[in-house]
């Protein structure tokens, strides 16, 4: 059931959203070059998946050395990052089975690693546009507690879950509930969080 909801909900979304889609990708062409922004991510059963986004930052110049995240960033990119825009090409994940709207966000590949045996439920299913960890602070709870709310939410799923959760999250972005205006202190990386890492 969760399926056929997630394939028909993305084949409408991008049905409806095609004509504004389009535009913006113009936008974002012209801001950044090339729109669309492609990175390896761990999926259900951690098969790797390559997952797209909207491009909001700059190329790294190599010329001009060592530039930070938020000076990548640009006004563009900013207002499509606080607004979730970036994720709508995600919504061809969804279409093709490797993502689902709800579910543990997809992490990155050199991650996995760094999972402790517990965590590694989050990969029984299908990784998420949304989840529960989402609504529950999104990029302003740690990663213990991440991890935690994405175990609850796999042992606990159902459908009404998820609906709330769609609910839920689409009122916080209205509300840009969550979001760190600044890029370099957004999210901290699980292989760089101490905190984590000392947690047994």
């Amino acid at each position: 059931m969760k399926r056929i909801f997630d394939f028909t909900l993305s084949l409408i979304g991008l049905i409806l959203i095609s004509p504004i889609f389009l535009i913006l990708l113009l936008f974002v062409y012209l801001d950044v070059g090339g729109p669309f922004f492609k990175q390896k991510r761990i999926g259900k059963d951690e098969k790797v998946f390559s997952i797209y986004k909207l491009k909001s930052m700059r190329n790294i110049d190599e010329k001009k050395g060592l530039v930070s995240n938020a000076d990548r960033v640009t006004k563009l990119g900013r207002f499509i990052r606080n607004a979730s825009l970036d994720e709508l090409p995600s919504l061809l994940n969804i279409l093709k089975g490797e993502m689902s709207f709800v579910g543990p966000r997809p992490l990155l590949v050199e991650y996995l690693p760094y999972y402790k045996d517990k965590h590694k439920v989050r990969h029984a299913v299908r990784p998420g546009l949304t989840g529960l960890a989402q609504i529950n602070g999104r990029n302003n709870v740690d990663w213990n507690n991440r991890l935690s709310l994405d175990i609850e939410y796999v042992k606990n799923q159902t459908f009404i879950m998820d609906c709330k959760i769609i609910l839920t999250t689409f009122v916080k972005v209205i509300k840009k509930e969550g979001v760190e205006s600044n890029v370099d202190l957004s999210i901290v990386r699980l292989d760089q969080d101490k905190n984590y890492n000392k947690t047994e």
